[in-house]
C-alpha cells in the first residue's frame, strides 16, 4: 500500500456536477496524474473547502443565476474564474465579441453547428450533434479569435480558461460564431472513440495540473523545507 508523502500537500479537487454522463471519465484522467478529485452539486457547502473547484455539470444555475454567481465568488479557486463566468452568463457577450470584430450569426441558424472544443485555450477536438468531425482550420482560427477576444476583454490569458468551446456554423470564407460557452459546457468526450477520449481526457487533466501551478497549489507548491 502506497503511502501519501507527509512533505507534500495534495489539493482538494471537486469537479461540480454529476459523476455519470459525458464527464464520466475526469476522475480517472485526473487520478493518473496524480490529482484526485471528487463530484459535488455547486450548492454543497463543502465546495468551499475545496482548493480548486472545476465546473462541470451545474444543475439548475440558469435559474438561480443570481446565487450561481454569488457562490462563484465564495469559491477559493474556481474554473473558468468568477470573472469569465459572469461575463459569460451575461446578456451582452456577444455584443462584445462583435465589437472586437468576432463575426457573429445575428440570425437563428438552420445549418448544423460545429463544436469546437479549447482546453487551455488549445483546440482539441471538434463534434456535432452526433459525432466527432475533423474541422476545417478556418473554423479553429473563428474559435480561437473569440477566445482571444473574450480573454482581452476579461484582461486574461486565452490559456487561463481551463475549457471552452465555440459553436460555429458555415465554412471557410463565411464562418460565423454562434456562441460562445465558457461556464459548463458539454464537451463531447462520449462521441469520441476510446483513445481520442483518453488522449483528449489526459490533455484536460494536464491542464488542471498547469492551473494548480499556475495558483500556487500543486502538490509541490507547499513541500516543507
Amino acid at each position: 500500500m502506497k503511502l501519501a508523502r507527509p512533505d507534500i500537500r495534495h489539493p482538494r479537487i471537486v469537479l461540480v456536477g454529476s459523476e455519470g454522463g459525458d464527464d464520466a471519465g475526469l476522475i480517472a484522467a485526473l487520478r493518473k496524474r496524480g490529482l484526485h478529485a471528487r463530484w459535488l452539486p455547486w450548492d454543497d457547502p463543502d465546495t468551499l473547502q475545496a482548493d480548486l473547484v472545476i465546473l462541470r455539470t451545474p444543475i439548475d444555475y440558469a435559474d438561480r443565476l443570481d446565487e450561481f454567481l454569488a457562490w462563484t465568488k465564495r469559491v477559493p479557486n474556481l474554473l473558468n474564474a468568477p470573472d469569465v463566468v459572469a461575463w459569460n452568463a451575461g446578456q451582452h457577450h456577444l455584443r462584445d465579441l462583435r465589437h472586437a470584430g468576432v463575426p457573429i450569426r445575428s440570425r437563428r441558424p438552420t445549418a448544423a453547428q460545429t463544436a469546437l472544443v479549447y482546453l487551455g485555450g488549445t483546440q482539441s477536438h471538434a463534434f456535432t450533434t452526433q459525432r466527432p468531425v475533423e474541422a476545417d482550420f478556418e473554423l479553429w482560427d473563428l474559435g480561437q479569435a473569440a477566445l482571444q477576444a473574450a480573454a482581452a476583454q476579461l484582461s486574461i490569458g486565452a490559456d487561463e480558461l481551463l475549457y471552452a468551446r465555440a459553436d460555429v456554423v458555415g465554412g471557410p470564407g463565411h464562418a460565423e460564431l454562434v456562441g460562445l460557452d465558457l461556464v459548463a459546457p458539454s464537451l463531447g468526450w462520449r462521441l469520441l472513440d476510446d483513445t481520442a477520449r483518453d488522449d483528449a481526457q489526459r490533455r484536460f487533466a494536464l491542464r488542471v495540473e498547469s492551473a494548480l501551478d499556475r495558483l500556487g497549489l500543486g502538490p509541490l507548491s507547499h513541500r516543507r523545507p
